[in-house]
């Protein structure tokens, strides 16, 4: 993009070339100084994109992520979409910026309810106008999507291997995909309750359930002029849900009221879909900690604890006990004895009986099947996982699945 191609640069280009032609993503070239560079977005629309992403605010907020040093997605009252991220042999001078792209396109109506805040004089006027006729052919992506492609990009620039989890302000209930006409409303409340059995059980490996029911539902189906106001309300609602969930898992009214107050109000004050959607993250991710560490026996060993936790945020891998004593710096003739001394059982059926618990919930939530369900839990092949699921349930899987999932 700029005059001298880096490795990066090169990196990026041939990123660019592989994404399909049918997918709409822009990537944007800056210089600390706010001066676009080059951009893959087409020539026609760059200057209504440009002053859509100056004049919501998102060069103030990308030059903030560019100094953190990490991939932001930076959200809009319009509920557009960008994401920043930088370049590492020239951190210092070039910012590179990504989409915009809506997840959910609004209707003209509710865009030009939201624009007439941001027409202060004829040159605004004239974009709001301009921005309203290109509306039908702006970038629609899927959450999904958008945040791989910034992955991508952000690796390919720094030469880095981060996960998704790295984005900061991930999606959330109220920023997920459009929903097609005729959605199976089951799946939708199985993936919702899967959600909020994360909570009552402080599961702390929620990020599936979060993204499954995120796919599924954009939230609450509020029709209105105000796309910001929709998130608020998706989020108000989600919020009381897992508030009400967290209770039903131990914590108490006292804590947990108070703490989902907090987030509603702010979530009321909130202007920007992004911080809505990093604001929900955050909540969700708290609530269900604190289930967690009611859950954690405070008399077991910092040791157990960190077993434990290793447990809980592995149960999709095969969970090794020499890994286990390298965690703790113990023999793994030690950590055995000391494991079970404190906790009642044996190390290795507590892994079981927590993937055990894992398939139940995907057993209630999912329509995977019991071979993928062994899989994910890296059982060692389908006839030992439904061995040990009916040693500790004394169901069969299959069996479990018609008598306690919805819609069966």
């Amino acid at each position: 993009m700029a005059s001298t191609i880096t490795q990066a640069e090169q990196n990026l280009q041939l990123l660019q070339a592989m994404i399909p032609a049918n997918e709409q993503f822009y990537v944007w070239c800056f210089t600390r100084e706010g001066r676009c560079l080059g951009t893959s977005c087409p020539e026609e629309d760059r200057p209504l994109l440009e002053r859509a992403f100056l004049r919501f605010g998102g060069w103030e907020r990308a030059l903030g992520a560019a100094e953190a040093g990490e991939p932001r997605l930076i959200g809009s009252p319009i509920g557009m979409q960008w994401a920043v991220t930088f370049e590492t042999e020239r951190r210092g001078s070039l910012v590179f910026v990504a989409g915009p792209v809506f997840y959910t396109l609004p209707t003209e109506s509710q865009l030009r309810s939201t624009l007439r805040s941001y027409t202060d004089d004829a040159a605004d006027a004239r974009w709001a106008v301009a921005l309203l006729r290109r509306l039908p052919f702006l970038p629609v992506m899927p959450y999904a999507i958008f945040s791989r492609y910034v992955m991508m990009v952000h690796n390919a620039l720094t030469g880095s291997r981060l996960e998704l989890s790295a984005l900061q302000q991930t999606a959330a209930p109220g920023h997920a995909d459009p929903i097609p006409q005729g959605r199976d409303r089951t799946k939708v409340y199985q993936a919702e309750r899967a959600m909020l059995q994360m909570v009552r059980n402080g599961d702390i490996n929620y990020q599936h359930a979060l993204d499954l029911s995120s796919s599924l539902s954009p939230g609450v189906p509020v029709q209105g002029e105000d796309p910001l106001q929709q998130n608020r309300i998706s989020i108000i609602v989600f919020t009381s849900l897992v508030c009400r969930a967290a209770i039903e898992g131990g914590l108490s009214p006292e804590v947990a009221y108070p703490l989902g107050d907090a987030y509603i109000a702010s979530a009321v004050r909130s202007r920007d879909t992004g911080e809505l959607s990093a604001l929900a993250q955050t909540m969700y991710h708290d609530f269900i900690y604190r289930v967690h560490n009611l859950r954690v026996n405070p008399d077991y060993s910092p040791a157990v604890q960190k077993c434990c936790a290793y447990v809980e945020l592995s149960l999709d891998k095969k969970i090794r006990l020499a890994d286990l004593a390298a965690l703790t710096g113990y023999t793994e003739y030690y950590l055995t004895d000391k494991f079970k001394k404190e906790t009642g059982i044996p190390l290795y059926l507590y892994i079981r009986f927590a993937k055990i618990e894992k398939a139940k919930v995907l057993l209630e939530s999912t329509d995977l099947s019991v071979r993928e369900i062994a899989e994910r839990l890296a059982f060692s092949s389908q006839n030992f996982f439904i061995k040990c699921f009916h040693e500790v349930t004394g169901y069969s899987p299959a069996k479990y699945r018609k008598a306690f999932a919805l819609g069966r």
